[in-house]
């Protein structure tokens, strides 16, 4: 890096994000597989049937490791990483492009973007980006269900495209593209909360404490972690939904409305933030280490932006 350029000059390529996420989500996947485990856990699995321990992150973790072993904690994986290729890739790409082309700088040459502009624009990024993924997401939920499931109804794929072709084969395209009703504004929100509140952080903190923060992985981390909490808030309740349509045989429900109307009768409000606590776990992590991952792309294999 040249050193008469300062570091926020340097903008990322617009394939930074999906390798960023890829890289993150290889060092979360156990974390989402038991969100997911506890998203699809019935009423009386979760407050423990009989003289069974009710299901929780911890018990949840043990089970798997004493029944399939570790590396059950990685079920999906190549289902996780096809996912972030697809879907992070383009709303990045969409989001990241967007703002380069139309972003100017303060007076104090920081890069600059009004906060509801940014908020538009991560919402539509992860809107197109979420209907992309979903393929890739739904054959992610079904093989990191798949192990809770008894042998005789386990679909057992091999990896993300067998997945992908079985699914196409067996049940149709449209299948495919089960709940993407819910994965599209489920991805608005999330990337509201990780890209637009990221990059609104970050700019605070180099803006009014300059003396403080530079750009720099400390600053990378304190954004990141504030993004992580505020998009596993506001996004949980579709989080759930979709869990549930992904992982439904197919028929169980009729729309969002039905999915929704079936977990609030069973389960109450509380309902919608099953799986609060692994989610936040999994997503605070995973978008700290999706942002210094792509920060340092930036910095390292960034270019100049001109103009």
């Amino acid at each position: 890096m040249s050193s008469n350029v300062k570091p926020e000059r340097r903008v990322g390529r617009w394939y930074f994000g999906g390798i960023a996420s890829a890289m993150a989500a290889a060092c979360t996947h156990p974390l989402d597989l038991l969100k997911v485990h506890l998203q699809t856990t019935t009423t009386a699995q979760l407050a423990g049937a009989g003289n069974a321990p009710p299901a929780t992150l911890i018990t949840s973790t043990f089970s798997i490791i004493r029944q399939q072993g570790v590396i059950a904690l990685y079920n999906g994986l190549s289902a996780s990483l096809l996912r972030q290729l697809t879907y992070s890739t383009t709303r990045f790409a969409a989001y990241e492009t967007v703002k380069n082309r139309f972003m100017q700088y303060d007076a104090n040459g920081l890069p600059y973007m009004p906060f509801y502009q940014k908020v538009m624009l991560a919402a539509v990024s992860g809107a197109v980006g979420g209907a992309i993924g979903t393929p890739a997401d739904m054959v992610n939920v079904r093989m990191q269900n798949d192990i809770k499931m008894p042998l005789d109804k386990r679909r057992n794929y091999k990896h993300a495209f067998d997945g992908l072709w079985k699914v196409y084969k067996t049940e149709g395209v449209a299948r495919l593209f089960n709940g993407v009703t819910t994965a599209t504004p489920r991805a608005a929100l999330l990337c509201i909360g990780q890209l637009a509140m990221y990059d609104e952080i970050k700019y605070s903190m180099l803006h009014y404490l300059p003396n403080v923060f530079q750009d720099n992985t400390m600053t990378h981390f304190s954004a990141s972690l504030i993004a992580g909490g505020t998009a596993t808030t506001i996004t949980q309740p579709l989080d759930v939904i979709k869990t549930r349509m992904m992982s439904a045989p197919p028929g169980t429900y009729k729309s969002i409305a039905h999915c929704a109307k079936d977990v609030f009768r069973n389960h109450g409000p509380l309902g919608f933030f099953k799986g609060y606590v692994p989610a936040f776990v999994r997503l605070g992590p995973q978008t700290i280490l999706t942002f210094i991952f792509f920060e340092q792309l930036r910095l390292r294999f960034g270019y100049i932006k001109t103009g």
